[in-house]
């Protein structure tokens, strides 16, 4: 089977870098995302990547803290995640380059959209930290903007559930998942598939969302080579 997408941007949760433990990095989850990123690359197929930062720190629940404060911590916690991606790519043998939205060039290329597609013709995954560079802003809306800007032909958004429900399936036993859902429905069933700002973008740019469990990795060659999984959002 082949690929029936040329450039993705798959968005990568925090959370499931930490694997079991639930916080921090676990490598052989890493290793083995980025085993199957590596595949998908050597597919034909251009990656770009952005992942949160909810395994160090999230800022919407830093209580009192100023909110600029800790959002920018926040995009810190991006950067870390991302160098990990990039070194676990790199030993998997698939070359791998981590742009950021602040200016931390001493660490990693600041980002800019024609080296960032350039990098990727040439087979080289591209992680794109520190979200959109700005505080009020999600790693989803990061991503949505990212997408946008690299002209990727999908956007992949891996989680740790398996879909989108109505409501949340680890709570109710009775949660029904879409298999395919507008941008309006989204907006107007508050299903918290993303945020207000990140499915703005998307919809803006016709952009279509695909989400899916990344709880097994080949979920991303599955979701690929187009195969029925997840729920797409369009």
């Amino acid at each position: 089977m082949k690929p029936i997408y040329n450039r993705i941007l798959l968005k990568i949760s925090g959370e499931v870098l930490a694997g079991k433990a639930g916080h921090g990095i676990d490598f052989d989850t890493v290793n083995e995302i980025c085993s199957v990123i590596k595949t998908v690359a050597d597919m034909g197929v251009q990656v770009g990547i952005v992942v949160g930062g909810g395994n160090f720190w999230r800022g919407r629940s830093s209580g009192k803290m100023d909110r600029t404060r800790a959002d920018n911590m926040g995009m810190l916690a991006t950067a870390i995640n991302s160098l990990a991606l990039q070194e676990a790519l790199i030993q998997a043998a698939n070359d791998a380059v981590v742009m950021s939205a602040l200016d931390i060039q001493r660490m990693v290329e600041s980002f800019n959209k024609d080296k960032a597609v350039k990098y990727m013709q040439n087979g080289q995954v591209v992680i794109f930290s520190c979200g959109t560079g700005s505080p009020f802003f999600s790693t989803d809306s990061g991503a949505a903007l990212r997408a946008a800007e690299i002209e990727a032909d999908i956007f992949f958004k891996a989680t740790n559930v398996d879909g989108v429900y109505d409501k949340d399936p680890n709570k109710f036993s009775d949660a029904v998942k879409f298999d395919t859902l507008t941008y309006a429905e989204i907006l107007e069933k508050q299903l918290g598939v993303m945020d207000n700002t990140a499915a703005a973008l998307a919809q803006n740019s016709k952009m279509p969302v695909l989400v899916f469990n990344l709880n097994d990795p080949q979920n991303i060659v599955k979701a690929v080579l187009g195969e029925n999984i997840g729920t797409i959002v369009k």
